[in-house]
């Protein structure tokens, strides 16, 4: 390990207590010009130490990748089920709704029985069979291309058929919420599938633990602009809930 000076053991500090840190906080805590401390973050990155990205560093490298839907489901699992279940007083009787791909969808069905009348229109194999156990619940099927590692359907087929609804509320998962880029997944054909999701859907309720703040996936789905509620746990940091509601989302723990 190379030698770090004291500024640089106190930001590692700093960074393992909040998870980030930005470049104007650490200036005005050190009295020291953006220059310098851009050039310790920089240092501190090629240490391997932390990951830089836009106005400062985080913990947890910032872009998000591609995980096989059986890999996810053994990732943040009581989290996820937390935030299903919250979820669970948005969704009125008689409503239309779209429940998109993920496994946090996956459990948001499963707590849907005995739930209804209900029309669920969804892109998600799992999520589908799932609701077939409810007898009040109508489901819609898109068709169009399998995606077998996240078991769900994208492509023009999908997209066509789905233009050809009007939802109350949409529900989504995402793979990374950032304040600039907004909300991505790391598949651009299942971004592209959300972004008319988005255009079908009254309200846009995104799902999504803590973890996914702060980091990007390939395809961008939409700007903060176009989510009305983020139901996430209690991991995400005050500084990020001030950024998400100042955007004009509701954030829900």
């Amino acid at each position: 390990m190379e030698k770090l000076i004291p500024r640089h053991d106190e930001i590692l500090k700093e960074l393992n207590e909040k998870g980030h840190v930005l470049v104007q906080d650490l200036c005005e805590r050190f009295n020291v010009s953006s220059v310098t401390i851009r050039k310790d973050l920089n240092y501190l990155e090629s240490l391997g130490l932390l990951f830089r990205n836009h106005g400062g560093a985080s913990k947890q490298v910032r872009y998000a990748y591609e995980k096989n839907v059986g890999e996810k489901e053994n990732i943040n699992v009581e989290a996820k089920q937390a935030i299903a279940k919250a979820a669970l007083p948005l969704i009125q009787e008689n409503d239309c709704i779209i429940l998109a791909s993920g496994t946090t969808m996956h459990y948001l069905a499963r707590m849907l029985v005995g739930f209804g009348p209900l029309t669920v229109l969804t892109s998600s194999l799992r999520v589908a069979i799932e609701l077939c156990s409810n007898p009040n619940i109508n489901i819609i099927q898109l068709g169009g291309e399998v995606r077998k590692s996240s078991t769900s359907i994208v492509g023009s087929i999908s997209e066509g058929i789905l233009k050809q609804f009007s939802c109350n509320k949409l529900f989504l998962g995402v793979d990374g919420i950032d304040p600039e880029f907004g909300i991505s997944t790391s598949n651009a054909a299942e971004a592209h599938l959300n972004q008319i999701m988005i255009e079908c859907a009254d309200q846009t309720v995104i799902l999504a633990d803590s973890s996914k703040l702060n980091k990007k996936g390939f395809g961008k789905i939409a700007g903060l602009d176009k989510i009305d509620y983020l139901i996430t746990d209690a991991g995400i940091s005050n500084e990020d809930r001030v950024i998400l509601e100042e955007a004009g989302v509701n954030v829900m723990t």
